[in-house]
């Protein structure tokens, strides 16, 4: 099976590649508002805000755009992330000098603006928009920094068995370990679209395996919250993932053009 990370458009891919060529005082000065064009043909956004760098957990809102505005479509809910908070990731977003960054087995989710890969799943089919992918006891995601398929999903039937060796992700959880349900409905956020080695891996929505339990760097949420996720978005919309402790997010929300947190959708 082929990768199931896919690069944006092209227009996208250009425009991480510009904004990662920015000063790390870029995000200051008043050319920053221009970044936000890397993601300005998205439809649907999903914003995840959480108290603190080293937070474990936050809120999440799902918005669409209408003309220039987001509009909220969900209220907001409770999720978890990385066990030791986040830190800045690669992604749409220019490279940002202040606070941790993103590193391979750092407990920490990324932090900045990513566009979605693929649905994933246990089942054969899904409903959603994004384009689905069927995991199988095969099914591995890289996260050796080593390897040439770091930060890949793969098929071991068609790669190899030496090839997912040392990885610590199989994505059928429930055959691998002990009937763990946490991949049994996700989809991937692109950190690291480029699979810089090191630079953090295998980075996924997912399900969690108890309310208010942290993950290893990935965004978890209660079952009925992430069905409604999957049924809702879609490719054709372009959506993005945003991810900000609460300060940064002050900071950057008007440069970045990102929505404002409500209380209810309306």
């Amino acid at each position: 099976m082929a990768s199931v990370f896919r690069f944006a458009l092209s227009n996208l891919v250009l425009a991480t590649a510009l904004a990662a060529s920015l000063p790390a005082h870029a995000a200051s000065s008043p050319a920053t508002a221009q970044v936000a064009s890397a993601w300005r043909q998205a439809q649907q956004l999903i914003l995840v805000v959480t108290p603190g760098w080293d937070a474990s957990g936050g809120r999440m809102q799902a918005f669409e755009r209408l003309g220039e505005g987001w509009r909220a479509t969900e209220s907001p809910v409770p999720v978890t992330i990385g066990r030791s908070g986040a830190a800045w990731g690669r992604g749409l977003h220019p490279a940002q000098a202040d606070g941790p960054q993103k590193r391979e087995g750092d407990g920490r989710a990324p932090a900045g603006v990513f566009t979605l890969g693929e649905a994933f799943g246990y089942a054969a089919q899904r409903d959603t928009g994004l384009t689905y992918a069927p995991m199988q006891a095969s099914h591995y995601c890289i996260d050796v920094p080593a390897s040439p398929l770091y930060n890949r999903i793969v098929d071991s039937e068609r790669v190899g068995a030496a090839a997912v060796e040392g990885s610590t992700e199989p994505m059928r959880r429930d055959l691998h370990a002990d009937g763990d349900v946490r991949y049994k409905e996700g989809f991937v956020i692109q950190h690291n679209p480029d699979n810089v080695s090191g630079a953090g891996s295998c980075i996924f929505a997912h399900l969690w395996k108890a309310p208010g339990e942290p993950t290893a760097g990935c965004t978890a949420m209660a079952e009925p919250m992430m069905d409604r996720l999957l049924a809702w978005l879609d490719d054709k919309r372009h959506p993005v993932f945003v991810l900000l402790p609460e300060a940064e997010y002050r900071r950057l929300r008007a440069d970045w053009q990102l929505p404002a947190i409500t209380e209810a959708a309306p």
